[in-house]
């Protein structure tokens, strides 16, 4: 979890935040703009994940700046409008990709653990594209929570990630439920 946010700007953290602000609290409302969010979060993520790759691969924008700015950034972009565009894979896409990032992140990335994580999250996808209206305040919901509670963590120091981060983003994401839940109740 801390690499992850270590590799981060704090403009690309700031905009994280609001992002998965407006996810948590409205990703049912604009759900369209928030999978857009949402993948472009996970986009975000998966290529400060592979700048390393991609700096020995491009060995000349290893020490530029722009490019090191600019590409997680088009990589967002880039996985938000593939995400953007199919409603049902995105939903079951989205689903699969949180319940990988959490065990990922909090189990390790063993192969046994990894699998398990796959399976639990094909069983998600699955659940999510059935129940579609109450996957996407749920997913929404999680994944905008997941960024707060990462940005948290991040700016308040003095609190215990391996402590605090399943609570957190437990409460964050039951707040976030809720609050979609009461404004979308006739929608």
């Amino acid at each position: 979890m801390e690499e992850v946010i270590k590799q981060l700007t704090d403009a690309q953290l700031i905009i994280m935040a609001l992002a998965g602000l407006a996810a948590l609290l409205a990703g049912y409302k604009i759900k369209k703009v928030a999978f857009f969010i949402v993948w472009f979060i996970i986009g975000l993520n998966l290529t400060n994940f592979l700048m390393p790759w991609i700096n020995t691969t491009v060995p000349q924008i290893a020490h530029n700046s722009l490019w090191q700015n600019l590409l997680p950034i088009a990589g967002g972009i880039l996985v938000a409008f593939m995400g953007f565009t199919i409603e049902k894979i995105c939903v079951a896409g989205t689903a699969f990709a949180l319940v990988l990032i959490i065990t990922a992140q909090y189990f390790g990335t063993e192969m046994q653990t990894m699998l398990l994580g796959s399976i639990l999250g094909v069983l998600a996808a699955g659940t999510a594209v059935m129940l579609m209206k109450p996957a996407v305040i749920v997913v929404t919901s999680i994944a905008g929570a997941y960024v707060l509670t990462l940005s948290v963590l991040h700016w308040a120091k003095q609190i215990d990630p391996g402590i605090s981060f399943f609570p957190m983003l437990a409460g964050i994401s039951a707040f976030g439920i809720v609050v979609q839940a009461l404004t979308t109740k006739r929608d």
